[in-house]
């Protein structure tokens, strides 16, 4: 329940309907994938295999028998993308231009923010900022996916380099602010989750996999924007 102050001074009490308050947020009834009619049926079944349990990766990933392999990859990108905003505003706090003048990873990675006309260098949490904005322009463009249950081959290729500057947000925040990403990546499996994605569908080359989230670890090297 909650109570308003009128303009004449009463007090009305106002009962709450179920889903207001934020822990009911996500809590609508599950479905069956089969089940799902709405053409955000993909978004929603990943979403609910999430709430779940986060932490459940292989089912997670696992894509549904006749669908389309373009539009699950495409979705889980959109995911990826809503949940690693979770950790730039965390990132917020501590990741300061001032302090991480450069998008990096270790003293051997420095990353080019592709934001501007010609790729330049930005402070990590300019970089993280523009980069989230660019994947979500991007992935929300008519023009490249105005159908979120068909999407052209041609706009399913331009996944991987979205995939190759979105984890750049997670090396940075590995190896220069370990404990927020500890805390983060403990809460959402998210960094595990988005390595096992682009490893099983060949997003990304695994040079670039740099922070050792899986029992494979691999070497750093060079990278351009």
């Amino acid at each position: 329940m909650s109570k308003m102050k009128m303009a004449d001074g009463s007090t009305v009490v106002r009962r709450n309907r179920p889903g207001t308050k934020a822990k009911d947020f996500c809590r609508w009834p599950d479905e069956p994938f089969e089940e799902m009619d709405s053409t955000l049926a993909v978004q929603q079944y990943i979403q609910q295999l999430i709430r779940h349990n986060p932490a459940n990766i292989d089912l997670i990933l696992k894509m549904p028998e006749s669908q389309d392999e373009g539009v699950w990859k495409y979705e889980h990108l959109r995911q990826f993308c809503m949940e690693l905003n979770g950790l730039a505003v965390r990132l917020q706090g501590e990741c300061h231009p001032e302090t991480c003048t450069q998008m990096t990873a270790t003293e051997q990675w420095i990353f080019l923010c592709a934001a501007h006309k010609t790729p330049k260098e930005c402070p990590a949490i300019d970089y993280t900022r523009h980069t989230l904005d660019g994947a979500a322009c991007l992935l929300n463009s008519n023009k490249y996916f105005p159908s979120r249950v068909s999407i052209k081959e041609s706009s399913v290729a331009k996944l991987g380099s979205v995939c190759r500057r979105v984890y750049r947000i997670f090396s940075h925040a590995y190896f220069h602010h370990r404990s927020i990403f500890d805390e983060f990546e403990n809460e959402t499996c998210l960094c595990k989750r988005f390595t096992q994605f682009v490893t099983k569908y060949n997003l990304m080359s695994k040079d670039n996999l740099i922070v050792p989230i899986l029992e494979d670890e691999n070497t750093p090297g060079e990278s351009e924007a």
